[in-house]
């Protein structure tokens, strides 16, 4: 009788653990598949539309940004340029996904705002579709406050990769300085490079020397390629139109 008691408890506790380990298996799949299944594959946008791209990803529970615009010779207007993350990446849902948009070739002229008034400026630059990008301040005796004093890129540019322009607006005399706009250094000398720098009270790093391949100046009906100069700025780190300050270490690559 104690044995067949002995023997009952074993089954009980048996069917017991068997409950158990199946509930534990049942809880292991479901967070599985409430982890996993709130992961999804981030879907190629590039080249679609824009209207698609949202489409797309909001079947898939993903957000969409357009962070920025840029002009393209290649991408259609209102088509995606690049994205961020990449396709195929795997992220929960509700994640943002940021992308580009393509404005399509540049069809606008740059206006000259130059010695006009900052807000007279920015209401040319938006009629003609462009926007205002960073405002460095300078004070500068020999302009009413306000005027602007350069502009990057320059008036008439051509083949600008985003649709804004930054300014340098004269500030008073008391006033200090919160910023310039930087110049595009390339083809100048170095020392015409370091020259403009120290002017304004910016450091430079010590140059990147770069080897230069000297090619054939030019063949058959192809306009002449004029060779690029021992110690001429090749490329600028920051570039051309960022906002600088005193803080800033710019780095230039020269050819040697």
């Amino acid at each position: 009788m104690k044995t067949r008691g002995i023997v009952n408890f074993f089954q009980v506790a048996s069917m017991l653990m068997l409950l158990v380990a199946a509930a534990l298996l049942a809880a292991i799949t479901t967070m599985h598949f409430a982890i996993h299944g709130a992961e999804v594959q981030v879907p190629a946008l590039k080249g679609m539309t824009v209207a698609d791209a949202h489409s797309e990803t909001a079947g898939l529970g993903l957000n969409l940004d357009v962070d920025n615009r840029y002009y393209s010779a290649d991408v259609a207007t209102g088509h995606i340029l690049s994205q961020s993350p990449e396709p195929g990446t795997v992220v929960r849902r509700e994640w943002r996904v940021r992308v580009s948009e393509s404005l399509g070739p540049q069809k606008v002229e740059v206006p000259d705002t130059v010695g006009k008034e900052e807000r007279v400026a920015a209401l040319e630059l938006r009629r003609e579709g462009l926007e205002v990008g960073v405002t460095a301040r300078l004070p500068y005796a020999k302009a009413a406050e306000g005027t602007v004093l350069a502009q990057d890129p320059p008036a008439h540019a051509q083949g600008i990769a985003r649709p804004s322009i930054n300014l340098l607006v004269a500030a008073p005399q008391d006033d200090a300085a919160d910023g310039f706009v930087m110049p595009d250094l390339t083809g100048m000398t170095l020392a015409s490079a370091q020259g403009a720098l120290a002017k304004v009270g910016i450091k430079s790093a010590a140059p990147l020397l770069q080897d230069v391949v000297v090619g054939p100046v030019g063949s058959g009906n192809a306009p002449p390629r004029m060779p690029v100069k021992p110690g001429a700025v090749l490329a600028q780190q920051p570039a051309a139109g960022s906002r600088v300050d005193q803080t800033t270490l710019v780095k230039l690559t020269v050819a040697q």
